[in-house]
C-alpha cells in the first residue's frame, strides 16, 4: 500500500496587480494640464487604489477611498468615463500643514496623527477645493477584463494649483467575495505605513513601491484533485496537442469540478482505480496564506509493477488551466517527491483573462467565454504574468 499526497505549497501574496506611474519631465512630476496611464486587469469587485503627492503641501496626497476606484457595476457591466468622484486629499498625519503653495517648507514641523480625509479644510484651517476639481480620473474597458485609467493634473487655474508626485498603483485579489488587502497603500484612522510618508512628504515613491511589490503575485486554490492508477493505455486525462476529448476534463479545467471526468474513466477499460480528492470543509485546496501552511490531501492506493499514475487540478483562478502529471504519467511504484514530473496545461475551452482578475473566470462569479484550441502547455512568463517555478505551487509525493 502506497500514499499518494498532493499539496498547495504556493507563498501566495494578496495583490494580483501593482505599479508605478511618472510624470515625464526631471523631476518626473505631473504637472497641471499632463497626464499619466495606468492600465490593468481586473475581476468583478476588484479595484484599483493609487497614491500620489500634493506637491505643493507639507504632507497630502491624493488616492481613491478604500479599496479604491469600482470597475464594475453591480452586474459585472465595465465602468467607464469620468469616475473622479472617487478620488479623495488625504492628510498623511506627520507634518503641521502650511498654507498650500510653492512656499511651502519641506519637509515642515513634525506631527504624530492618523491619515485623514481632507474635506474642504484641514486640521489648520487651510482650504482647498475638491479632489475631483484638482484631479481627474477617466476609465476605458479595454475589452478582456483590462482597463486604462488616465489620471490628469488639472489643478491649473483652481485656488490649488500643485504639481503631482510619481505614484503607486495596485489590485486586490478577491476570494470568496472579500478582498484579500481592501487597504494596500493606507487605512484610514490609522497612522501612515508602509513608505508612504515619503510619497506624501517627498514625492519619493520608491519605498512604498518596494513594499507593494513584496506583496504583488500569485494567489490560487487548486480544485478537488483526480487521482488515476491505470496499466496497459496511455494517460487517459489528455493528450498535449489534442482537443479537450469531452469527457469532463473541461469542467476540471474551466470549474474545478472533476466529478465528471472521474465517472468517465472508472468505466474505462486499463483503469484500475478513480480518486477524487477533495481538501475538507472548502473542498479546494487553499494557498500558504500569511504564513499557515497550504491545504493538502492524501489517498492510499494499491499499486503492482506496471502500473502508472497521473493526476489533474485545476489552477483555480485561471480561466482553464489545469495542473497535471507530463506525458504518460509516472511509475506508480516509485516512491519520492514527483512534483518535477506535473506540468501547467491551457484546456483550450475558454479564452484566457490574466489569472486572478477576469471577469469571465468562473471561481471568480464568471461565465468562461468559449474556444476551440488544442490542449498546450502554458508558457512562462505568459502573456499576463511570471508564475512560480511548479514545484513552488504544487507538491505531488508519493510514501
Amino acid at each position: 500500500m502506497e500514499t499518494i499526497t498532493i499539496e498547495n505549497v504556493l507563498n501566495s501574496k494578496p495583490l494580483v496587480e501593482s505599479g508605478t506611474f511618472q510624470g515625464t519631465g526631471s523631476p518626473a512630476l505631473i504637472q497641471p494640464g499632463q497626464s499619466v496611464t495606468v492600465s490593468f486587469a481586473a475581476a468583478k469587485g476588484e479595484a484599483l487604489s493609487f497614491a500620489t503627492m500634493y506637491g505643493w503641501s507639507n504632507d497630502l496626497f491624493f488616492a481613491p477611498a478604500s479599496p479604491g476606484i469600482a470597475v464594475y457595476g453591480s452586474d459585472g457591466t465595465p465602468i467607464e468615463g469620468d469616475v473622479s468622484g472617487q478620488i479623495k486629499l488625504w492628510d498623511n498625519g506627520t507634518r503641521i500643514n502650511q498654507t498650500p503653495g510653492a512656499s511651502v517648507n519641506h519637509p515642515g514641523t513634525p506631527d504624530n496623527q492618523a491619515i485623514k480625509e481632507v474635506n474642504g479644510v484641514d486640521a489648520q484651517g487651510n482650504t482647498y477645493a475638491p479632489a475631483s476639481k484638482l484631479v481627474s480620473a477617466v476609465l476605458k474597458y479595454n475589452g478582456n477584463s483590462t482597463f486604462t485609467l488616465t489620471l490628469t493634473n488639472t489643478s491649473g487655474g483652481t485656488t490649488n494649483p500643485t504639481p503631482l508626485s510619481p505614484g503607486v498603483w495596485s489590485v486586490s485579489y478577491i476570494v470568496g467575495g472579500n478582498l484579500l488587502m481592501p487597504n494596500p497603500l493606507y487605512t484610514a484612522g490609522q497612522p501612515t505605513a508602509n513608505g508612504l510618508t515619503n510619497i506624501a512628504e517627498m514625492g519619493d515613491n520608491s519605498k512604498l513601491w518596494a513594499y507593494v511589490q513584496s506583496i504583488t503575485g500569485i494567489f490560487t486554490p487548486l480544485s478537488p484533485v483526480l487521482v488515476v492508477v491505470y496499466n496497459g493505455i496511455d494517460n487517459p486525462i489528455y493528450k498535449i496537442g489534442e482537443a479537450d476529448r469531452g469527457q469532463g476534463l473541461k469542467y476540471l479545467a474551466q470549474r474545478g469540478v472533476p466529478d465528471t471526468l472521474a465517472n468517465y474513466l472508472k468505466g474505462l477499460k486499463g483503469v484500475k482505480a478513480v480518486y477524487n480528492l477533495a481538501a475538507s470543509g472548502t473542498r479546494v485546496l487553499l494557498p500558504v496564506i500569511n504564513g499557515a501552511a497550504g491545504s493538502k490531501v492524501s489517498q492510499d492506493i494499491k499499486v503492482v509493477k506496471g502500473d502508472r499514475l497521473a493526476i489533474a487540478t485545476m489552477y483555480g483562478f485561471s480561466n482553464d488551466w489545469f495542473f497535471a502529471t507530463a506525458g504518460n504519467g509516472v511509475d506508480a511504484t516509485v516512491m519520492g517527491d514527483l512534483s518535477a514530473t506535473i506540468q501547467l496545461y491551457n484546456d483550450g475551452t475558454a479564452i484566457d483573462q490574466f489569472p486572478g482578475a477576469g471577469v469571465t473566470q468562473f471561481n471568480l462569479a464568471g461565465t468562461p467565454l468559449t474556444e476551440n484550441l488544442p490542449i498546450s502547455v502554458v508558457p512562462n512568463p505568459n502573456a499576463f504574468t511570471t508564475l512560480p517555478p511548479i514545484p513552488n505551487i504544487i507538491k505531488v509525493s508519493l510514501q
